[in-house]
């Protein structure tokens, strides 16, 4: 009966045991997934950016006088309008939360390309806070509404160039 008994209090501390290790690793997957989609998210943002200034780059390199936007990704690989090898982008970049090369274009009336965005449907952890070319994504409820776009406005600082100012006479 003692022996029984023994038996008895050691599977209950075995079963306890596995129970409280299960909950720890159930705790830890939570807590990994959380910060393993933070690093998407940050890798998304990065990527995007990359996307948009390549963009920009290609534009603002346009021979001639009226800036062209590219028609494809591919163009911001090889710039055609060079005879020599004109790269903005060294590859094409996977979408961090899709794992692929799938990204949503953005085209302008004309079919150029202005930019791309994730075709995720997720919700993002991070709601506010972000840098100013990406102040637009705040309160955004996908990753899908984060659209990396350049449109070629580029903001201009304050310049008084009124000549009857004390500042324009110095």
């Amino acid at each position: 009966m003692q022996a029984a008994l023994q038996t008895g209090y050691t599977y209950l501390g075995a079963l306890f045991l596995t129970a409280l290790t299960g909950a720890y690793a159930a705790s830890f997957a939570t807590i990994w997934h959380h910060h393993s989609r933070r690093e998407k998210e940050a890798e998304l943002l990065f990527v995007g950016g990359q996307y948009r200034e390549a963009i920009r780059r290609y534009r603002l390199s346009t021979p001639g006088a009226t800036p062209q936007y590219p028609q494809s990704l591919d163009q911001l690989l090889l710039d055609p309008r060079y005879p020599q090898a004109r790269r903005y982008l060294r590859k094409l970049y996977p979408d961090p939360m899709t794992g692929r090369v799938d990204w949503e274009l953005v085209i302008g009336p004309n079919g150029e390309l202005l930019g791309v965005h994730s075709k995720s449907e997720d919700k993002p952890i991070k709601v506010a806070g972000f840098a100013a070319e990406n102040a637009a994504f705040s309160g955004k409820t996908r990753y899908s509404e984060w659209a990396f776009v350049y449109t070629g406005r580029v903001p201009r600082p304050f310049v008084d160039v009124d000549p009857s100012s004390s500042r324009a006479n110095r």
